[in-house]
């Protein structure tokens, strides 16, 4: 996204330093003590053409033969694409590989697109439109996924942990998969992408469940910047790789949404192959956690509603020290959202404390129980505030967090209360720190 018009936020006792954070689907201007350490994923080059790049991708891509030899005319090709929370470039990636499949003899009508939306909403005919573009929309098998439908399931068996590997019957019903998607931090999964798009993207609620219990959440592995020995990742490659004949197709993306690296092939290699070009421009190691640490979610899509600011919140704990205080910006257009289970756990319990309590019941398990656990334990760490234009006080106050209105009287507020080592993260989750204390 390219912020056009920022919206400037002012205060009578100016500071030194403004910054844009990233806020909604403009951004949001703000003045920080000039003293504040700021941390901004690195500056990484954009390819120079994106058709070419994916195209060359399509071509060498890691561990696997090119996408145009793993096809041939009579194939049923499903391509499975991200939801509309997710930044992916559908309507610039989609075409490429549209073009490379049928070039290659594949029919129009023996193409499926799936939207891997795993437990949230489907979308609109609108959102899709904007997110496929009306010609993809118009021309193409264009479905939603949904993890609560047992008519669109079939069983993969059971995991090596046991648990039951329930996916889209689509997917074994394709020649071939086309797993596409982009690469980001994730606060549980260590980063987005690659297998992601099986699970929980394509998968039955119960597995998603399973995936994301308590005791799963709770891992200590179960963090930003970790895969390997994550259990909750490796039962997501797990799930990956019981579908037979699949092709990743993931980039990273630049601040404004241009695209930085294609990384195609193989789900696992290619995968790892984004993650280790994230880690070089977004991971930083600090010496002592901050007494306040100001961060977005992102802004949009990420920042669509607080359940998904979670993720903000989880990647300011890692920078703050206990007992300190983590400020969040976050448009929030969509709300909590309240038609959520998300808003409804959190009106089950008065305190974090009780939260934790009611989570850690043997086997608790529902919806969007996984994000109220996270932010539980963010809350039991540090104390939490929201600056939003879409939000409420009472959502706020409802969700256990600390409304503010007056941006720069916070951040006064805030330094005199909690101290003045002070940490911003204009990106959100899209910047891992590491504390080396």
């Amino acid at each position: 996204m390219i912020w056009k018009n920022v919206k400037v936020i002012t205060r009578k006792e100016r500071l030194n330093l403004q910054i844009t954070m990233d806020y909604g689907r403009n951004g949001l201007l703000l003045d920080v003590p000039d003293d504040a350490d700021i941390f901004l994923v690195r500056e990484t080059p954009v390819v120079a053409d994106e058709t070419a790049t994916i195209r060359e991708a399509l071509r060498n891509p890691f561990q696997s033969a090119p996408l145009g030899s793993r096809v041939r005319k009579g194939m049923n090709i499903l391509i499975v694409h991200t939801d509309v929370t997710r930044a992916t470039p559908n309507d610039r990636l989609l075409p490429v590989i549209l073009d490379k499949i049928e070039r290659n003899g594949i029919r129009k009508e023996d193409i499926t697109l799936m939207n891997a939306v795993g437990t949230h909403r489907p979308q609109t005919e609108q959102e899709l439109r904007h997110m496929l573009g009306d010609s993809i929309f118009e021309n193409y098998t264009c479905c939603q996924h949904d993890a609560y439908d047992e008519t669109q399931l079939i069983s993969y068996g059971q995991n090596s942990q046991g648990h039951p590997v329930l996916l889209n019957r689509a997917l074994k019903q394709a020649d071939l998969t086309i797993l596409t998607g982009f690469i980001e931090p994730h606060f549980f999964a260590g980063y987005s992408g690659g297998p992601k798009a099986i699970l929980p993207g394509l998968a039955g609620a119960e597995s998603i469940f399973a995936n994301h219990s308590p005791a799963m959440i709770s891992h200590p592995k179960a963090a930003f910047n970790n895969t390997e020995g994550n259990p909750i990742w490796e039962e997501m490659k797990e799930a990956a790789l019981r579908v037979e004949n699949t092709f990743l197709v993931n980039v990273t993306l630049n601040r404004t949404g241009e695209i930085t690296g294609v990384f195609a092939g193989d789900v696992i290699a290619a995968h790892a192959e984004g993650c280790r070009f994230l880690q070089r421009t977004s991971l930083f190691s600090i010496d002592t956690p901050y007494d306040v640490v100001i961060t977005s979610n992102s802004g949009y899509p990420l920042d669509q509603n607080l359940y998904q600011c979670v993720k903000g919140m989880a990647a300011a704990r890692r920078a703050v020290r206990d007992g300190g205080a983590i400020l969040l910006l976050a448009a929030c257009e969509e709300g909590l959202p309240d038609h959520s289970a998300y808003a409804d756990l959190l009106k089950q319990a008065d305190s974090p404390d009780a939260l934790h309590q009611m989570l850690s019941v043997p086997d608790f398990v529902c919806q969007d129980s996984w994000q109220v656990q996270v932010q539980t334990l963010v809350m039991q760490h540090a104390d939490v505030f929201v600056y939003s234009e879409n939000l409420s006080d009472a959502q706020i106050k409802a969700s256990l967090l600390h409304p503010c209105q007056n941006l720069p009287n916070a951040i006064k507020q805030l330094t005199e209360k909690y101290g003045k080592r002070i940490c911003v993260l204009p990106q959100g989750p899209l910047t891992i720190l590491e504390c080396q204390e």
